[in-house]
């Protein structure tokens, strides 16, 4: 950029700042956050999940949810969070995984990772998940499929409403990852690949 062309962007700004208004911060008041039930969080998570291409399965007590992750993992080589991060004791099903801290030689050979998760967000079928010791981020990225396990109480409705229940964590937090559906790109012909910066296959089990 030439001199003249940069002083006369930068007279422009001055110019302008006297003029310029910003709103009062409370002005209006903090906004409201409109909340949705239960019910109809799981109703549209499951349609939004599955329009993504994402096997949900929703079972009725914890021994259904571990038998299920026991069916999806049953022969595959695991990568998982910490026993302790996993809901309906789904740990005991892990004692031959890889921990999310193990050498990453040792993780680069998981057919799966499992894990559990923050929210999941029922207005884009999301999986929110807020990065920890034990709950490492390389465990849903890394393999090529991912099972997530979901508490029914972990459904919310909308990213408005998990940014308001989890701001003071996610200040304190190293990362976050939203998952929405498996992990998909298309080149210059927009010929669509799945798994290709992340897992080809995403499932969700959502417990009682």
């Amino acid at each position: 950029m030439t001199v003249p062309a940069r002083d006369a962007i930068l007279g422009r700004l001055r110019s302008a700042r006297p003029t310029s208004r910003l709103p009062r911060a409370d002005a209006a008041g903090p906004a409201k956050i409109a909340r949705h039930s239960n019910d109809d969080c799981l109703k549209r998570f499951e349609v939004e999940a599955r329009g993504l291409g994402v096997d949900v399965w929703v079972e009725l007590s914890p021994a259904d949810v571990r038998a299920r992750v026991a069916s999806v993992t049953m022969g595959l080589r695991v990568l998982s969070w910490d026993v302790e991060h996993l809901p309906y004791d789904v740990g005991v099903l892990m004692a031959r995984a890889v921990a999310g801290s193990a050498p990453r030689d040792e993780q680069a050979l998981a057919d799966i990772g499992v894990t559990g998760c923050d929210a999941a967000i029922a207005e884009t079928g999301s999986l929110a998940m807020i990065t920890g010791p034990g709950r490492s981020r390389i465990v849903s990225l890394l393999p090529p499929s991912h099972l997530a396990i979901v508490r029914r109480a972990q459904l919310c409705g909308t990213m408005a409403e998990f940014f308001s229940d989890r701001g003071a964590q996610l200040a304190e937090a190293s990362s976050c990852t939203f998952i929405t559906g498996p992990s998909r790109t298309a080149d210059i012909e927009l010929t669509l690949t799945l798994g290709i910066h992340g897992p080809g296959r995403v499932a969700i089990v959502i417990g009682p």
